[in-house]
């Protein structure tokens, strides 16, 4: 039975109609694995053993009548940055060969009591530092459509899981834009939530106040549903919000209020690829025939948002990889040594590819003394002029959701940016704003350029992805 195309909306349905068992399912899938992977790259490691007792299990329960959850037997992909208890880990990197996790992410432990079927952990950049894939110890993830071009990073082994039909969603995380601008290059739906709405906990953190969890599939009804089924308060997470109040969830607008769409001049500029915006412009004239109020607005500090974000990023990634030393677990050089320096330095130098080492001599610098308040403390007081922007935006122009370009271009060649730094960072010019803000953002496909997909994205107020869905489903609709 062959289940290309399927939704996992439409799956859950087959699930529990005994359309077809989860073992067929999982067996499908696995296979997909097994012709595909080794092509695209996009899983490092794969559970082929649990799955399918964990399918066998799940069809036993509903042969027994026993009620099940919307996930049971879902099969799904998970970014080997987030823990799974007894799995290996490694985020991408050497430093981290051999780790096995001793605990459960909050996410993986929600995704286990729904009885959904993991296959396996997918590829990405180092400890998430890139936009390509490429920076990886297990070698590039490669784009679905076309196996010349890069699925986008860092959670690009999770995009091209789900565009190479090798899984039906997966998760991923994002700190700049490592969900949106992968999902866009594959021609996926991809979200990032409001800052605190996914637990953290389990997640290997690279800057922790721009870190999230979240989720990409094949439309925005799917997205929708793996996202609820991982978000929640978490008391292991400091930073998870503890309550969502009615009061700022929007289930459903009024049918008499049009959607207010803003439209930041900021992003539809020059560096913009002359195609994509053509598809935009289509798009705004068709959602003008729709419910929708088009406005155009501003957000003035957006010009600052990507030196800001590499400055907080570097810093607090410099921060978190400090605890990388190679003694407690992972890589562990076997260079002669004569004092506890040399084993810091061997490890270290040896364990972290050239683009995590980067940023974490950038990082340290811009924390260093006498340096501090020239770069650090400035990004963070122009961090907040961001988010104010945003504000602004929402609540004197009553505008309900953003609408940007998600990336400048599509897919670009592998190789094509890995010596050019600058090139590399300037992918995610319309995603790192959102990051800084805290605020929620979608990825969703609007078009194709010589069979590369793009898409546009959608930037909703804090807490509001339900707002976010709803106008991406009347957009998918056109």
């Amino acid at each position: 039975m062959s289940f290309n195309k399927k939704t996992i909306f439409e799956t859950i349905r087959g699930i529990k109609n005994k359309d077809f068992s989860v073992q067929e399912l999982t067996s499908f899938y696995l296979k997909k694995i097994k012709e595909k992977n080794s092509k695209i790259n996009a899983f490092v490691s794969i559970f082929e053993k649990e799955s399918l007792m964990q399918a066998k299990k799940i069809d036993q329960e509903i042969a027994n009548g026993i009620l099940i959850g919307d996930l049971a037997g879902i099969p799904l992909a998970v970014k080997d940055n987030i823990l799974i208890k007894g799995k290996l880990c490694s985020a991408g990197s050497k430093i981290l060969k051999n780790y096995q996790a001793v605990y459960d992410a909050t996410v993986i432990k929600k995704l286990k009591e729904q009885k959904a079927i993991i296959l396996g952990k997918t590829n990405l950049d180092e400890f998430a530092m890139g936009s390509s894939t490429e920076t990886s110890i297990f070698g590039p993830a490669k784009n679905p459509r076309n196996l010349e071009y890069v699925a986008g990073g860092s959670s690009g082994g999770s995009a091209a899981a789900v565009a190479g039909e090798m899984c039906l969603g997966s998760l991923g995380s994002d700190t700049g834009g490592s969900i949106r601008q992968p999902a866009s290059f594959c021609g996926l739906v991809g979200l990032k939530p409001s800052y605190g709405r996914v637990s953290r906990s389990g997640l290997i953190a690279m800057a922790s106040s721009l870190d999230q969890i979240g989720v990409l599939a094949n439309n925005v009804v799917d997205a929708e549903i793996l996202f609820k089924a991982i978000q929640g308060y978490d008391k292991l997470d400091s930073t998870s919000i503890p309550d969502f109040s009615k009061e700022n969830q929007t289930n459903n607008l009024k049918k008499s209020k049009k959607i207010r769409i803003g439209l930041p001049k900021e992003y539809l500029v020059s560096g913009l690829d002359s195609l994509i915006k053509k598809k935009i412009d289509d798009l705004i004239k068709k959602l003008k025939e729709q419910k929708f109020e088009i406005e155009e607005v501003s957000l003035p500090h957006t010009k600052y948002a990507l030196a800001c974000y590499y400055i907080i990023m570097s810093a607090e990634a410099s921060t978190n990889l400090s605890r990388y030393d190679g003694i407690r677990y992972g890589f562990n050089s076997s260079k002669s040594v004569q004092d506890l320096l040399d084993v810091y330095m061997n490890n270290r130098t040896e364990g972290f590819g050239e683009e995590v080492k980067r940023r974490i001599i950038f990082g340290t610098y811009v924390l260093s003394s006498g340096y501090y308040e020239a770069y650090y403390y400035q990004a963070q007081k122009m961090r907040t002029l961001i988010k104010q922007d945003f504000e602004k935006v929402f609540k004197e122009k009553q505008i309900d959701i953003l609408l940007t370009p998600t990336t400048p271009t599509t897919a670009f060649k592998l190789g094509e940016k890995l010596n050019d730094p600058l090139q590399m960072y300037l992918s995610d010019i319309y995603t790192v704003p959102v990051n800084l803000a805290g605020l929620p953002a979608m990825s969703l496909p609007i078009g194709e350029i010589n069979s590369l997909p793009f898409g546009i994205q959608l930037i909703g107020n804090f807490l509001k992805e339900d707002l976010i869905f709803q106008t991406g489903k009347l957009i998918e609709s056109l």
